[in-house]
């Protein structure tokens, strides 16, 4: 049986915590973020964890 392969999209949009906790960063970022407030500009900078569940598919497609 051949290797598992890593999701090449899923490793761009995820990384692992030295914990094994997903992480990953929020939406709504990358443009008309003239209207956006400051505050809510700043808080879109911040990382944010994968629930749970989820977490086990992401991590599964992170295996390589």
């Amino acid at each position: 049986m051949s290797k598992m392969k890593t999701h090449k999209g899923a490793k761009k949009r995820f990384s692992v915590t030295g914990k094994g906790k997903v992480r990953r960063m929020k939406a709504f970022k990358s443009h008309i973020l003239t209207k956006k407030t400051s505050k809510r500009k700043r808080h879109l900078r911040r990382a944010a964890l994968v629930k749970t569940r989820d977490a086990v598919r992401i991590k599964r497609l992170l295996q390589a």
